[in-house]
């Protein structure tokens, strides 16, 4: 496992459309392990794969609960609230 570079706002791989997960192979599984230990280093409760440079869609998640989520091509179905725009913010 390796701890990956975070990338922050303005990265322009941030804005890029990222791919589904077709098959879960043994690279997206150390990629998986190291998003974990890069979310943990930087005292965080998720990430999401562009994040550390890849353009995947997963995310990792872990909410103190006890356990560790992982979601692979999340898709948002429904919304409660309109979407704020917080570029303004």
């Amino acid at each position: 496992m390796a701890v990956r570079q975070i990338r922050l706002m303005g990265d322009e791989v941030l804005n890029k459309k990222c791919k589904p997960v077709k098959e879960m192979t043994p690279r997206t599984m150390e990629l998986i392990e190291d998003m974990f230990e890069t979310m943990y280093e930087a005292n965080g409760c998720g990430l999401a794969a562009p994040q550390v440079g890849i353009l995947k869609q997963i995310v990792v998640i872990d909410v103190d609960d006890g356990n560790q989520y992982v979601l692979i091509n999340p898709e948002i179905i429904a919304r409660d609230a309109p979407r704020r725009d917080t570029r303004d913010a």
